[in-house]
């Protein structure tokens, strides 16, 4: 797995899976839409750990930036 997210990207996704976080907690998602928002926001924070997302590879994208 080489990395293919750049910082931004990352700290985007974990922005994101904060707000869904705060969502939930607040009471504000419930029932299937908490689910499926607490596994995307999991899965967020996971490839934002990891530099790397599956989803990009295929599609050929790569938003880390190259230092030469």
């Amino acid at each position: 797995m080489k990395a293919n997210m750049g910082a931004l990207d990352k700290v985007i996704r974990i922005l994101i899976a904060v707000v869904i976080g705060v969502l939930y907690y607040l009471h504000h998602l419930s029932g299937l839409w908490a689910i499926i928002l607490g596994i995307l926001a999991i899965i967020f924070i996971l490839t934002s750990f990891m530099s790397f997302c599956p989803l990009y590879v295929p599609f050929n994208i790569n938003t880390k930036k190259n230092n030469k």
